[in-house]
């Protein structure tokens, strides 16, 4: 997940990804949803094949996602534009705690971060998210920053969308 991404998230003022030392970042967000709510959006296939693809990478599409969103389960994602081969991330969930913290590993090189993010209840039935990743290396952190990671803010405004799209239905 590239420069479209990114620019488009900063344009918008999401919320910004914050580098938290020389190998890890975190990118927090409220939701108007309660943290059982949010936590199905993460660990349910279905929800997250809805939100987790940035609308800005046109022509690329979630092809794959299989998530068993439990301590030991695995999950894989597998990205495809147009007639290319497949991107594919996979790893596997060290913790998971219903409606409050997943933590997994990303296997699918040996700079993979491990991801945690958690679920805090606020008044109001709304939840405090943080997504927190660690990476093996500064030079992998700086990958992440201007890749993948450069996209959360526009993929959790999207998630936000799918609950506000869920609290309606």
């Amino acid at each position: 997940m590239g420069e479209e991404a990114k620019d488009e998230g900063m344009s918008a003022g999401l919320a910004p990804v914050e580098r938290t030392g020389d190998r890890s970042l975190r990118v927090t967000r409220t939701f108007d949803a309660e943290p059982g709510t949010v936590f199905r959006a993460w660990s349910d296939a279905g929800l997250f094949r809805r939100w987790w693809m940035p609308r800005s990478m046109t022509g690329v599409s979630l092809v794959d996602c299989d998530i068993d969103a439990r301590t030991g389960g695995t999950y894989r994602l597998a990205f495809q534009a147009g007639d290319s081969d497949k991107a594919v991330f996979y790893g596997t969930y060290i913790e998971v705690r219903d409606g409050a913290r997943m933590v997994w590993t990303n296997d699918e090189g040996e700079d993979g971060a491990v991801t945690t993010v958690t679920f805090d209840a606020l008044p109001g039935g709304k939840t405090a998210l943080s997504y927190h990743e660690t990476h093996a290396s500064a030079e992998a952190l700086e990958e992440a920053i201007a890749g993948s990671a450069a996209a959360l803010p526009v993929q959790l405004e999207q998630l936000d969308e799918l609950l506000s799209e869920l609290k309606r239905t």
